[in-house]
């Protein structure tokens, strides 16, 4: 059996590419390296889908320690005709007696990386092992496909702590049989050597194969798959194909191997996401995994994940007849189509995913794509005035404007840069962003105000056109006082009047109790204080905020009866419309009112009675309203003490 040797490419007469050029046609992204990999290799995968698809293309990441049974098989196989000089060949530091870790990024249900394997064989359509090992920048060959030059390859190499990778791959032959491949890759820095002829120049590029013939090959059919063995590699089934990618020694930004793997989870979700959902009753186009040393990381369900379970509706929207179509009028062309969705939702809890795309507690983006699908990148639109707000848009170019936006994108397809484009193709991605301004600029409007003067304040902006929130208050009885929220504090003025008098029966008082049954008294010179029962008011605890429950988000307000005794508790609740002028408790035309879905107790059981009597004390409920849309919603709560009978 042929064994494996490493291959180190001279200079030759007519010039060649340095392998410091090649490392940097990635330029200096914004992006991580580990969310780089996860982008270029998962638009790699998609782009060599099998056509057509009859089942979803499978996509993994693993990582694990090359196990003691198998080190001193890589150490011997991989080191073989290597250079002798560690700056010039890190592999072999690598190599050295200790831990060897390795990420491996898989896809099944793929071509694999099949046609001719060396590059002057290349010239049919069938290239796509010559255009990922051998040729850099050649263009795409998949038509609406993620990728442009290729460039995202270069990724595998930048991870790699020493530059290197292993491919293994399985590819149907010209005639229609199968055949597994698998070489090693190693791009670090170009370097001269002294040799017996004189010093020599060499690129930095490295191939680890057969050299049995004039330049190196990868191996093939058994002798592939008994070195895979030897490795520890996973085989490919006997009619399976696809590739594996192992990257040896991977820069994990200092994270530990269980942290890594669980941002690539994430990360996977954030930007692959449009690949997960299925639509219209079809599977979704790409499974996805994560493993660490064996152990599965969940990759979350976008439909269930906050807030990307907003782009998935925004993408919904925009598939659907919701969906809104842009144009660009001089000169004409059909951009694409957008859709949004505007959302009442709880602050958002950063994952270190969405911190590097600029997602911090609130969602106010859209989410770019091409036609392939593929999140190009999430560009912010106007912030809501309140963190509990928050809305998604998904724009899909048109398939006639993909050539465009792909000339628009960096080498890591992560932005849309109009100014890198000559006119009038600048004018559409220019046009693209103002008509996605106008959009949201009509999402965002809000007209309505609430009355001055109103009986209770607005405790939440329980609206979908993002009116702001307004502080808490308390009140007694029928009445309401205005105060900090969660204070006790009596204004002086009332103290003052309180210490020296009865206090009056609040015109209009309730009959069941509340004020018209409260008794104040004195103590005044040497007299001895009569007590009487305190009058009920609500004490409430913090600002108002929304909550999740199951599929709604509703407006929660904390509260408590500080005066002990029986008392009844009933919500009243109004709306203001966009655009109107006042209050409204009867639901106007086109507009749902607010509904109280029920008072939750400190144990957290849910009274669903529209009165609700609780025992006055230090105990904390919660008022839970689910809010009507496109309205501001005011509250207010009120307690009376129960008589006894």
């Amino acid at each position: 059996m042929t064994e494996p040797r490493w291959h180190s490419q001279p200079y030759p007469p007519e010039g060649a590419s340095a392998a410091e050029g090649i490392r940097n046609q990635l330029g200096r992204p914004e992006l991580d390296l580990l969310t780089i990999l996860v982008r270029e290799s998962a638009q790699n995968s998609w782009d060599a889908r099998v056509t057509p698809m009859s089942t979803s293309v499978d996509y993994r990441i693993d990582m694990w320690t090359v196990s003691a049974a198998h080190a001193r098989t890589w150490r011997d196989l991989l080191l073989d005709g290597a250079p002798t000089a560690a700056e010039e060949f890190p592999l072999r530091e690598t190599l050295r007696p200790g831990p060897i870790r390795v990420l491996a990024v898989s896809d099944r249900g793929t071509r694999g990386l099949g046609g001719p394997t060396r590059a002057d064989d290349a010239v049919g359509t069938e290239r796509d092992f010559v255009s990922f090992i051998r040729n850099m920048g050649e263009p795409r060959d998949t038509a609406l496909g993620g990728g442009t030059y290729g460039f995202g390859k270069g990724i595998f190499y930048l991870l790699s702590k020493s530059g290197t990778i292993l491919v293994h791959s399985r590819c149907r032959t010209a005639a229609g049989g199968y055949e597994t491949r698998l070489i090693g890759c190693t791009l670090w820095k170009s370097y001269v050597a002294a040799e017996a002829q004189g010093d020599r120049r060499y690129t930095g590029r490295h191939w680890w194969g057969d050299l049995s013939g004039d330049v190196v090959e990868p191996l093939v059919g058994p002798a592939a798959e008994a070195v895979a063995q030897r490795l520890g590699l996973k085989p490919f089934g006997p009619q399976e194909t696809g590739t594996t990618i192992v990257v040896i020694d991977p820069n994990l930004d200092e994270l530990a191997p269980a942290a890594a793997a669980e941002y690539l989870a994430d990360t996977i979700a954030w930007h692959l996401w449009p690949k997960m959902i299925s639509t219209g009753g079809e599977p979704a186009a790409m499974r996805f995994s994560v493993t660490c040393d064996g152990v599965e990381h969940h990759v979350p369900d976008p439909r269930e994940t906050r807030p990307l379970d907003l782009f998935v509706a925004a993408y919904e929207a925009m598939s659907g007849p919701d969906g809104r179509d842009l144009e660009c009028n001089r000169p004409k062309r059909y951009l694409g189509r957008l859709g949004l969705v505007k959302r009442i939702m709880p602050p958002l809890e950063p994952t270190h995913a969405s911190r590097m795309l600029d997602i911090e507690n609130l969602v106010h983006h859209v989410c770019l794509m091409r036609p392939a699908e593929l999140v190009v990148t999430y560009r912010p639109g106007p912030k809501p005035p309140s963190e509990n707000l928050g809305y998604a848009g998904v724009f899909r170019a048109d398939e006639s404007m993909d050539e465009i936006y792909a000339k628009a994108e960096p080498p890591t397809h992560d932005a849309w840069n109009p100014q890198s484009l000559d006119r009038p193709e600048s004018t559409f991605v220019q046009t693209t962003f103002r008509r996605i301004g106008e959009s949201l600029e009509n999402l965002l409007s809000l007209g309505g105000v609430t009355r001055p003067g109103a009986s209770h304040v607005a405790l939440g902006a329980a609206s979908s056109r993002f009116s702001g929130l307004v502080g808490g208050a308390w009140g007694i009885g029928g009445a309401t006082a205005y105060s900090k929220p969660g204070s006790t504090a009596v204004p002086a003025a009332r103290q003052g009047r309180e210490s020296q008098r009865i206090k009056p029966t609040a015109p209009g008082a309730a009959a069941t109790g509340g004020p018209d049954s409260d008794r104040y008294t004195f103590a005044g010179g040497g007299a001895e204080a009569a007590t009487a029962p305190r009058r009920p008011r609500v004490q409430y605890v913090g600002e108002p905020y929304y909550h999740d429950l199951g599929d709604d988000s509703v407006l929660v307000q904390e509260f408590r009866l500080p005066v002990p005794g029986p008392q009844q508790v009933r919500i009243d609740l109004a709306v203001t419309l966009s655009g109107a002028g006042g209050r409204e408790t009867d639901p106007p035309a086109g507009a749902n009112m607010p509904v109280l879905l029920g008072w939750e107790d400190g144990d957290g059981l849910l009274h669903t009675d529209e009165v609700c009597q609780i025992d006055g004390g230090e105990a904390v409920w919660r008022a839970l309203v689910r809010p009507a849309a496109d309205t501001m919603t005011e509250i207010g709560i009120k307690a009376e003490a129960v008589r006894n009978r």
